[in-house]
């Protein structure tokens, strides 16, 4: 098993592609050992002192690291978690619980609204998700206020506090969705 990796925008994040499917839909964000319990693989690379973060992609894994370690010592660690992961065929989650895969907010909205959060949950899984999962990260629809016209996004992976990721928020995702969605006034991320 040949297992790539590929930098982020995000220095303390770096991209492991295992050349096989990860998760079948959706995405998995890790932010605590307690957490990874969920899932064997993420336990074993929560495992590897240092590793601060998990997120799994359909064909990726995202790992965070703490600041003040470096990249040289942590690689081969974590590769040789990955690698042991999908040789001994366990399963990604322990029971059931990779069924909360994440997807965007599932808050139900009426007549107009109904339509303007439909047409913002379409242009971000058409495309910006896929540009964002390119980086090692996710970003999800969370709410949208009719009122202000504000869109409330969720950053995963990689994009949660990448230092470029406000910059993407408002520079790129924010201009596409007010050019598409002209009810969309602003953009903004929960945390």
């Amino acid at each position: 098993m040949f297992i790539q990796t590929e930098a982020t925008p995000n220095p303390e994040v770096l991209k492991f592609l295992p050349g096989r499917e990860i998760m079948a839909e959706g995405s998995r964000d890790f932010r605590s050992a307690q957490e990874a319990e969920a899932s064997p693989l993420a336990t074993d690379l929560f495992g590897v002192e240092g590793v601060t973060r998990v997120f799994f992609g359909t064909d990726f894994v995202t790992v965070g690291k703490g600041g003040d370690l470096d990249w040289a010592h942590l690689k081969a660690p974590i590769l040789a978690a990955i690698m042991d992961h999908f040789t001994s065929g366990r399963p990604l989650f322990s029971d059931s619980q990779g069924d909360e895969a994440g997807g965007h907010d599932d808050q139900v909205y009426e007549g107009e609204t109904a339509q303007v959060v439909a047409e913002i949950k379409d242009l971000l899984d058409t495309r910006i998700r896929p540009a964002v999962a390119q980086d090692g990260g996710d970003i999800l629809f969370n709410r949208f206020e009719p009122e202000t016209g504000v869109v409330w996004l969720h950053m995963r992976g990689a994009c949660s506090g990448c230092p470029s990721s406000s910059a993407t928020l408002k520079a790129g995702v924010e201009n596409m969705l007010k050019h598409y969605v002209p009810e969309v006034t602003r953009v903004e991320q929960t945390l």
